[in-house]
């Protein structure tokens, strides 16, 4: 699950959290809605450290400076 379905997954719960007074027997949506809120974070943060560990090869960091070097002979 990429950004946008993470967003789409917090969006959802938080509209179900905050925005919806149906009450279903059996299901507490406000609950449901906090889960999926939950899941769109946490979904962000892992999504968030899979890309960091792409770009910096998980070598470098974004404050290190690598100074390459060429030697002519």
């Amino acid at each position: 699950m990429g950004i946008g379905g993470c967003v789409l997954l917090a969006a959802l719960g938080a509209v179900l959290a905050f925005a919806v007074d149906w009450e279903p027997s059996g299901v507490n949506l406000h609950t449901v809605g906090w889960i999926l809120m939950l899941a769109g974070l946490l979904g962000l943060l892992a999504y968030a450290a899979v890309f960091r560990r792409r770009r910096y090869g998980g070598r470098v960091g974004p404050d290190e400076v690598v100074e390459e070097r060429r030697y002519y002979e």
